[in-house]
């Protein structure tokens, strides 16, 4: 029988890419994992990675080998979470109140700011021994840090048009749908033209404010300007929609904004909607497939699920 330590340095090296970065995420030397590593391959038979340059790639046996793996840690997600709920059964029955351990939740920013604080609140009262660390993560990263067991649950968005890869081992929850609309620095000028890009092309020759590239945001964002008929003057780029907002305000530049950076608020900037179907990006959270049942997550994706009501009514 294979030993399932060894096995999950082996998955862990599939998401992480390197010895260094395994060694790094699990507080091990290097050479500690590569000796494991190599004693995997003497209790299989075969070699399970081959030498890159400086890196190293998992061999076809070792694809094989990660592929059972995850599915092993998946019914270990699985007894987990149930055993997890028959201790919050029992603690019902007999007057104990509220879940213990861990939970890690990774969000981007508009999100966190948005909704965590307020599900924070109604973790706390509910279940005052749970131990929430929050990690600001855009998905591009927290996903994949989800898949390595880094976080439990994860605050993702997609947006219109862009959808997202839904790898097999991951399961998504809808949210919320966020309204995104243009921000101008001064109120536009008012147009009698039933086009819906109208009040875009007016700001076609004014400094913008994105994302990065690279980002599904950035993407939607260029791609809607080019529709207009224009290509957009990107002189900020940062991930931080709060200076986003602050460079609109200051009038420095031109942006979306999406309803979650108000708060529930007033908006203090000129706004205009943007055409049906291409002004709305999806909130949602993700879990891996076998942690959705666990009673943190539920409590988790409930208190958020209340708090986004909240937020938007």
């Amino acid at each position: 029988m294979f030993d399932l330590h060894r096995l999950r340095l082996l998955r862990e090296l599939k998401h992480r890419g390197t010895l260094a970065a395994v060694a790094a995420a699990l507080s091990y030397a290097p050479s500690s994992v590569s000796q494991q590593l190599s004693q995997l391959e003497a209790e299989v038979g075969v070699p399970l990675l081959e030498r890159v340059g400086r890196r190293v790639r998992l061999t076809d046996q070792a694809e094989i080998l990660v592929g059972h793996t995850e599915a092993v840690l998946e019914r270990l997600d699985r007894a987990e979470a149930e055993i997890a709920t028959s201790l919050a059964d029992l603690t019902g029955l007999t007057g104990l109140t509220g879940l213990t351990g861990t939970l890690r939740i990774a969000s981007f920013q508009t999100a966190a700011l948005a909704l965590i604080p307020g599900a924070l609140g109604l973790l706390r009262d509910r279940h005052p021994h749970l131990r929430v660390h929050l990690s600001q993560l855009e998905p591009e990263s927290a996903l994949p840090g989800l898949q390595a067991r880094d976080f439990d649950l994860v605050l993702a968005e997609e947006y219109p048009g862009d959808p997202g890869p839904r790898p097999a081992d991951l399961e998504e929850e809808g949210l919320l749908d966020d309204r995104i609309r243009l921000a101008s620095p001064d109120a536009a000028e008012r147009s009698t033209s039933t086009d819906p890009l109208a009040p875009l092309r007016q700001l076609a020759g004014h400094p913008w404010v994105m994302e990065p590239e690279g980002t599904a945001a950035r993407r939607w964002a260029v791609a809607l300007c080019r529709d207009a008929g224009f290509e957009p003057d990107v002189r900020f780029e940062t991930s931080d929609l709060l200076l986003h907002l602050r460079l609109v305000e200051q009038r420095h530049a031109a942006a979306f904004l999406p309803d979650l950076v108000w708060g529930g608020g007033r908006p203090t900037v000129p706004l205009h909607p943007l055409p049906q179907g291409r002004g709305t990006r999806r909130v949602f959270t993700v879990v891996r497939r076998g942690r959705s049942g666990h009673p943190a997550v539920r409590a988790a994706r409930s208190a958020l699920a209340r708090t986004a009501t909240n937020t938007l009514n």
